[in-house]
């Protein structure tokens, strides 16, 4: 491997077994013979008489190896043995047990090198060095390899701990913490929810609860701090139901708190940071005002954003994604010039057109289900009767409110039990998220009369419009 000859080979071990005190005072060497006589045995004799290594009695030696040999860092790492075991021992305050400690794991690190190290002299003379020093120190050769804690340099400070909610430290200006940049004699914010989830199910700001068909890409919120997309693909082909396989949150540049991110999320990759790989809201001084939080890998995550007062749940269940979030309401109507929010699917509910109906369904698969029995005895299109179905869903939902109908829907409709899972957890979610547990459950009837209010209303104003268009019209010129 080397272009160097046996004389040179012996005449540069010959130079590393010269004692330390001689390299450093400078002064000439003896003749071999005389050498001999005075110390019958140098070895590695960079301890000295007082039997300890010096840093820079062992970087002198080290200096004529990779002097001589510039190729050995190239393939044969034992320079990061020495350096390591050097980072250990470079200053006194060592025990006995400690710098033993520590040459047994320098010979264990050096010991890993063979092959790579195969026929490199100076690999070889590091051995010889480190079983030297071994005896000098009378080291047993069992006992711990773990790496004294090195003294110098000293060790870096440890990351700062992450806090939680009732230790979170002053981190950014009073408007980066949306309750307390609210003025002294301000009404104490009003929290809203909405929900997503199922085949799917859209549970809105004003607690309607809506099955729709609205395949494709979505608005779900769109406001001046945040923007949230879903994208849904029929669960079957041909089928009206849609699940959510996408989606996409933005959350906008605000003053000194937070830079713009991006969340994306799809079937089968739920990450516990958003795109640019961090997981707060980057280098600004309330950074950790946003903040993705793993709550179980790849199935659970959610996203604090503190300095709007919001908080995000998002989750897959089976091959799908559930949306839930918490919101001032201040910030759920907070719409940037000029922009709409027509398609604000949590704010508005999906567009009537894109609606299904719950009860003129469940007539029809009640309907398939006497008909199958009586002709085949065995049950539904997709392996669930509205009996079998309604009994699955009893398991974890045993109140028969809209999320345990929402449950009988997916199963009818689809025949995947996972959508159970996704109507329990969306349930949990409203119980977590949402601010008046009076309102958890919404039962059909609710739903009716909501329906009926809406229509009330809508009637209301058409009245009056007419009545202003006749006293309009009648009025005298």
């Amino acid at each position: 491997m080397y272009i160097f000859g046996l004389e040179s080979v012996f005449s540069l071990f010959a130079v590393l077994r010269v004692p330390a005190e001689l390299l450093s005072r400078g002064e000439p060497m003896q003749p071999q013979r005389e050498r001999s006589e005075a110390r019958p045995r140098a070895g590695w004799m960079v301890m000295g008489e007082r039997g300890r290594p010096s840093a820079l009695d062992v970087c002198r030696v080290l200096a004529v190896f990779f002097a001589l040999f510039p190729s050995v860092s190239l393939q044969c790492k034992v320079i990061k043995c020495t350096t390591e075991y050097l980072a250990v021992t470079s200053n006194s305050g060592l025990g006995e047990e400690e710098y033993c400690t520590a040459l047994r794991a320098y010979k264990s690190c050096v010991g890993r090198l063979a092959r790579s190290c195969r026929g490199d002299l100076a690999y070889h003379s590091v051995q010889h060095g480190i079983e030297d020093l071994m005896n000098q120190k009378n080291c047993s050769k069992v006992g711990p390899t773990f790496q004294p804690r090195p003294r110098t340099p000293p060790p870096p400070p440890p990351p700062p701990p992450v806090l939680t909610d009732s230790q979170e430290r002053s981190d950014g200006p009073e408007v980066c913490h949306y309750e307390r940049s609210l003025t002294r004699n301000s009404a104490q914010p009003n929290y809203t929810h909405c929900g997503f989830f199922g085949d799917p199910h859209l549970r809105t700001f004003g607690d309607d609860f809506q099955t729709c068909k609205v395949e494709g890409a979505w608005p779900l919120i769109h406001n001046k701090f945040l923007s949230v997309q879903v994208t849904n693909l029929p669960v079957l082909p041909g089928s009206l139901a849609t699940a959510t396989s996408k989606l996409t949150i933005i959350f906008r540049n605000f003053q000194e708190c937070v830079e713009q991110k991006m969340y994306h999320a799809e079937t089968d990759d739920l990450p516990a940071a958003f795109a640019d790989g961090s997981k707060n809201g980057g280098d600004r001084y309330g950074a950790n005002t946003l903040r993705v939080v793993e709550k179980v890998p790849g199935q659970h995550v959610e996203i604090q954003a503190k300095y709007i007062g919001t908080t995000i749940v998002v989750r897959q269940v089976g091959r799908y994604l559930t949306f839930a979030v918490r919101m001032p309401e201040e910030v759920v109507n907070s719409v940037e010039e000029g922009e709409t929010q027509d398609l604000y699917l949590c704010l508005h509910g999906c567009p009537a057109n894109q609606r299904i109906d719950f009860r003129s369904f469940r007539a029809h698969a009640a309907e398939a289900t006497q008909s199958a029995s009586r002709t085949r005895g065995g049950a539904g299109t997709h392996g669930f009767t509205y009996k079998s179905a309604k009994a699955k869903c009893k398991e974890r939902l045993p109140v028969e409110d809209l999320y345990f109908q929402s449950c009988v829907f997916d199963l009818l409709s689809s025949g995947d039990i996972n959508f159970t899972m996704a109507a329990y957890y969306a349930f949990e979610d409203v119980k977590m998220l949402h601010s008046n547990s009076n309102r958890y459950h919404i039962y059909e009837k609710d739903a009716l009369s909501s329906a009926a209010q809406r229509g009330k209303n809508v009637l209301l104003v058409l009245v009056l419009n007419i009545l202003a268009i006749l006293l309009w019209s009648t009025a005298p010129l």
